[in-house]
């Protein structure tokens, strides 16, 4: 695979650039030996919730849209 440019790829090189580029971002991501709950629990932490009152995600769209 020589090309320079996506879009000179043909469908095969693209998949096999997709899968090298996931492959390597796998092996140097750090090992993360938590169990599943741990990173649940971890996720529900740093959940952040809106206060309550706060203008819906489909409000403030609507909003936008209407400015």
């Amino acid at each position: 695979m020589n090309t320079k440019r996506v879009a000179d790829m043909t469908i095969d090189d693209l998949k096999t650039f997709v899968v090298r580029i996931v492959d390597e971002k796998l092996h140097q991501s750090p090992k993360d030996d938590r169990t599943v709950e741990e990173v649940l629990a971890s996720m529900d932490r740093i959940r952040w919730t809106p206060p309550p009152g706060s203008r819906t995600t489909l409000e403030m769209i609507r909003e936008d849209r209407n400015a």
